[in-house]
């Protein structure tokens, strides 16, 4: 059950998850405009993508890449749905998509493990960038979501035990990987700190793998929580 990413091809491959048949087709169709993109499953609630990819799991087919998941359904919603597909299936990444520009539902899908958070009403070339960007392990995060998961997610007044913990793990990075780790606590992408940074795509994505390690964090939300922990 390998990645694109794994096997140095490109192609991506994508479940749709929406209790609504017309949003579904909507994303297929925007999605297959891209010719590296395959939807290869669909779900209408959080229980039924759960058990499309158990099933998957079991019958040693290959997972999605890229869950475009849903907030608001029935049965499960996109949150606690993302929580468990980020608990039981860790390299499939998740894409929430929600009609309300709300922080309360970019706070939750972060919180449960999502990569990213688009409004439903994103367009093809934005939506096909952000399945791309969240499969090679990027984050689609605005600074202000950032700013917002952080605040509300975050203790403002830690032990200076606990800080000084925190900022001797960061100390252990090389500068160039403590420049990458100022900017995505600032919410900006591979894309963008390639560009402030004057350096490749593919530079960031091992620098951004390798603070990982070093901190011994989950994904880049969880380096930018530790960055405001840590008062750098």
């Amino acid at each position: 059950m390998t990645s694109p990413i794994e096997t140095g091809t490109s192609r991506i491959s994508v479940m749709l998850v929406d209790d609504q048949r017309l949003a579904r087709t909507g994303f297929a169709l925007m999605l297959r405009k891209s010719p590296d993109i395959d939807v290869i499953a669909e779900a209408g609630d959080g229980q039924e993508a759960l058990d499309i990819l158990a099933q998957r799991a079991d019958e040693r087919h290959n997972l999605p890449d890229v869950v475009l998941m849903d907030v608001r359904m029935p049965r499960m919603d996109g949150i606690e749905a993302t929580r468990r597909i980020a608990a039981t299936h860790p390299s499939v990444k998740v894409l929430v998509l929600t009609t309300y520009d709300e922080d309360d539902y970019a706070f939750g899908a972060l919180a449960a493990g999502a990569s990213g958070f688009l409004l439903k009403d994103v367009r093809a070339p934005q939506l096909i960038a952000a399945a791309h960007s969240v499969a090679q392990g990027d984050a689609i995060l605005t600074p202000r979501v950032t700013r917002q998961v952080i605040e509300r997610g975050v203790p403002r007044a830690l032990p200076a035990a606990q800080r000084e913990r925190i900022q001797k793990l960061f100390r252990t990075l090389s500068p160039r990987e403590t420049d990458i780790a100022r900017l995505i606590a600032d919410g900006f992408s591979n894309a963008e700190i390639a560009d402030r940074l004057v350096i490749q795509q593919a530079s960031v994505r091992r620098n951004v793998s390798r603070i990982l390690a070093k901190l011994h964090l989950r994904d880049r939300v969880q380096i930018a929580v530790a960055w405001y922990k840590s008062g750098m």
